[in-house]
């Protein structure tokens, strides 16, 4: 025969007092009120103790340079010291092509320049003379189609250089140099003909003005208060600039 507490004669259990949590149980919850979370872990919906909720793509991370793309997970914002390295050998780039076409089109000037100069010499009136006139004529057509063969010519490489290789690529050889790329902004993906199309074009227009528009353009990124560095044809192709090594 075995002795019980004195106070419980009957030998009955002790019982729980309704809505008190026991040892080692957790708490019920009221009717219509979330859970709380237990010992080590976070009540539901809220990130892990110590750790971050997680950021949506496009989400600047507390303006510390760094962005998250989708796709690419983490990236940092290119510099505008880095973007202006690139730039300055695009344009070492494309100043050796237009070197290269320039001399082709001065060698043409020179030829036609010459042919007027033999003129001089020969009998005004004369066939000879009429017959030098004329193909001094021609040459001077011929300096004009030359310079706007050239421009044309240089139009096009500097479209397909930018346009091109920023579409398919994401970078121009300057971009690459430096470990920067132009991705889309939701996608992290190359920015596609529209949209490469779309950031070459805007500051070929402003450069109509006197260039002064596109220096604006290519300046722009200053003036973007959201922390992403987006110039103005960045924002309208909908890409960014990021470092990618």
């Amino acid at each position: 025969m075995s002795f019980g507490d004195p106070n419980n004669p009957y030998g009955q259990q002790p019982q729980q007092p309704q809505g008190q949590p026991g040892y080692g149980y957790p708490q019920q919850a009221p009717q219509g009120v979330p859970p709380q979370g237990g010992y080590g872990y976070p009540a539901p919906g809220q990130p892990p103790y110590g750790g971050v909720p997680p950021q949506a793509p496009g989400t600047l991370q507390a303006n510390n340079g760094y962005i998250n793309v989708a796709g690419l997970g983490t990236v940092q914002v290119a510099t505008m010291g880095r973007r202006l390295g690139a730039r300055l050998i695009d344009g070492v780039a494309i100043g050796i092509l237009y070197f290269i076409f320039s001399a082709i089109g001065l060698a043409g000037v020179f030829g036609a320049s010459k042919s007027i100069d033999d003129c001089s010499g020969m009998q005004f009136g004369s066939q000879e003379y009429a017959d030098c006139v004329n193909d001094a004529n021609e040459a001077a057509g011929g300096i004009i189609m030359t310079f706007l063969g050239v421009m044309l010519l240089f139009f096009l490489v500097t479209l397909l250089y930018e346009w091109l290789m920023i579409s398919l690529l994401g970078a121009t050889v300057g971009k690459m140099a430096l470990g920067l790329k132009v991705v889309k902004e939701n996608t992290g993906q190359n920015p596609g003909l529209g949209g490469g199309f779309i950031r070459w074009i805007i500051p070929i227009v402003g450069a109509f003005l006197c260039y002064i528009g596109a220096v604006l353009v290519y300046l722009s990124p200053f003036f973007d208060n959201s922390g992403k560095l987006q110039g103005w044809h960045d924002r309208a192709a909908g890409t960014l600039v990021v470092k990618v090594k």
